[in-house]
C-alpha cells in the first residue's frame, strides 16, 4: 500500500517507522493520539474516526483551517511560496508577523511557510511563546498541495483538539485504540531535545504517561507508545509487549552524522 506523507516537516516525525506501527496498532473503531504531530499514522490508517490532540495550538488551528477551507486555504498558501519570498530578510519579517497575528487563518498560512522555509522544519519556541526558528537556506521549499488536500479529505473523519495527553486519553472508550508517541525520553542527559513546545515533557511526564496506559489496558482499551530504548523507557513499560524496532535518525542537517538508534514500540493490548 502506498503510503502518505504529511504537509509538514516534522521532527520525529514517524513516516519511517509506519509499517512497524501499523503491524503493532490493534484494530478498533476510533484511534485517539494524544501527541498527533504532523499525522503520519492518522494519514496512513483507516479507523473510523480520529480524535487527534496535541499541546501546540498553532498546529491543531491550522488542521482545523484545512478540514474547513482546503481550498481558500491552498490558493492563499501557495501565493507564499515564491522565489522572492525565500530569503532571509523575507523570511524574519513573516516570522515576526506570525509571532504578532491574531487572526487564525493568516496564522496557519505562516506556519506552513515557516514550517518549510525554516531550518530543518523545526516547531521551537522562546519562552515567550514565540516561534523562533531560523531561516532555512533550502533551494526551492516545496509547496505540499497534493498533501494538503489529501489531509482535508481524511480530515472529515476526525477532531482536532487542543488539550493535553491525560485530557485525550480520557476519552477513551470502548473501540478505542490509543496511539502515543510523546517527545522522546532523553538518550543521555545532555540530548534533552525535548522542547517542540514552550513547556517540555519530562520525564514525570513521561511515567505518567506509562500509567494511565496500564490504567487504559485494565480498562480494555490498547494503547500503542513509541519513544527510545532506555533503561528509563524498559522500566516505564515494564507492564508492556515490548517490540524493539531500528531507526535511521538525522540528527543533524548532515546527512553523514544520520546514524541508528534503536527505538520501543511498547503495546499494551486489551
Amino acid at each position: 500500500m502506498k503510503k502518505h506523507r504529511a504537509f509538514l516537516k516534522w521532527a520525529g516525525g514517524k513516516y519511517p517507522l509506519l509499517d512497524e506501527i501499523k503491524r503493532h496498532l490493534p484494530e478498533g473503531e476510533c484511534l485517539i493520539e494524544p501527541f498527533v504531530g504532523a499525522g503520519s499514522v492518522f494519514l496512513n490508517t483507516d479507523y473510523s474516526s480520529y480524535i487527534l490532540a496535541d499541546i501546540n495550538s498553532d498546529l491543531i488551528s491550522l488542521y482545523n483551517t484545512v478540514k474547513d477551507r482546503p481550498d481558500d486555504y491552498v490558493n492563499e498558501a501557495r501565493l507564499l511560496f515564491t522565489s522572492s519570498n525565500n530569503q532571509s530578510e523575507v523570511y524574519y519579517q513573516l516570522r515576526e508577523e506570525f509571532n504578532q497575528s491574531a487572526d487564525p487563518f493568516r496564522r496557519s498560512l505562516l506556519f506552513l511557510y515557516l514550517n518549510r522555509h525554516g531550518y530543518n522544519g523545526l516547531c521551537r519556541y522562546n519562552m515567550r511563546g514565540e516561534f523562533n526558528v531560523p531561516f532555512g537556506r533550502y533551494k526551492k521549499p516545496y509547496f505540499p498541495e497534493e498533501e494538503l488536500y489529501r489531509f482535508a479529505e481524511r480530515a472529515q473523519n476526525a477532531l482536532f483538539i487542543c488539550e493535553s495527553y491525560d485530557a485525550s486519553m480520557a476519552r477513551a472508550g470502548a473501540g478505542s485504540v490509543v496511539y502515543c508517541d510523546p517527545p522522546y525520553a532523553p538518550l543521555s542527559a545532555t540530548a534533552n531535545f525535548t522542547a517542540y513546545h514552550t513547556n517540555s515533557f519530562n520525564l514525570e511526564q513521561q511515567q505518567h504517561l506509562a500509567q494511565l496506559a496500564e490504567q487504559l489496558h485494565s480498562n480494555r482499551i490498547s494503547v500503542l507508545i513509541s519513544n527510545h530504548d532506555t533503561a528509563l523507557t524498559r522500566q516505564w513499560y515494564q507492564q508492556a509487549k515490548l517490540h524493539k524496532v531500528r531507526v535511521r535518525r538525522s540528527i543533524s542537517s548532515n546527512g553523514g552524522t544520520r546514524k541508528k538508534v534503536d527505538e520501543l514500540l511498547a503495546l499494551y493490548k486489551a
